[in-house]
């Protein structure tokens, strides 16, 4: 099956699995060359992690959430991280940790990964505009999950979409 028709997490694994096989990341070998990469990717991805988190953010917080993002920065080991937060009022008051999609390329690591606050680890291969847009399914099932996890942390009244209309089911408003 040609690339281009594989699905996108496929060819996220495939590439992911070639890279520990080769020692490479987008085909550098490097450190330096693949942190240069990593720095490419998250410049890609900000856009669709903040769309996946707005999405969030409208549907099911009402708009009652504020996105921050860190830019890239460097860890205190050495490695790379990029992040987006969504934190809202009940998650805040519920003392559990706000939404995050994360970028990251451990010091020790081959390659960077993608996480979110409890989801971790998928592989990161954003080499183009496209490659980044086919993230968009993947960073929403890790918002997803990342919130399931949340409201088994915390409860359901973190989530205002639930709460503003406790009479009237998703199927019947109007």
């Amino acid at each position: 099956m040609p690339e281009s028709a594989m699905p996108a997490y496929i060819t996220s694994l495939i590439r992911h699995f070639e890279d520990l096989r080769d020692g490479t990341h987008g085909g550098s070998a490097s450190r330096k060359d693949k942190e240069g990469h990593f720095e490419q990717e998250v410049h890609l991805l900000a856009p669709i992690a903040r769309q996946v988190l707005s999405e969030m953010n409208t549907s099911l917080l009402l708009g009652t959430g504020q996105l921050t993002e860190t830019g890239l920065q460097r860890t205190a080991d050495g490695g790379l991280n990029a992040s987006w937060a969504l934190s809202w009022p009940e998650q805040r008051a519920a003392g559990v940790q706000p939404l995050v999609l994360q970028a990251y390329f451990g010091a020790g690591f081959h390659h960077p990964h993608l996480r979110g606050t409890t989801v971790h680890d998928w592989p990161l291969n954003v080499f183009s505009d496209e490659d980044a847009a086919d993230q968009l399914s993947i960073l929403r099932a890790i918002a997803s999950s990342d919130l399931h996890n949340l409201v088994f942390r915390a409860d359901y009244r973190i989530v205002p979409a639930v709460t503003a209309h406790p009479a009237t089911k998703l199927g019947e408003r109007r």
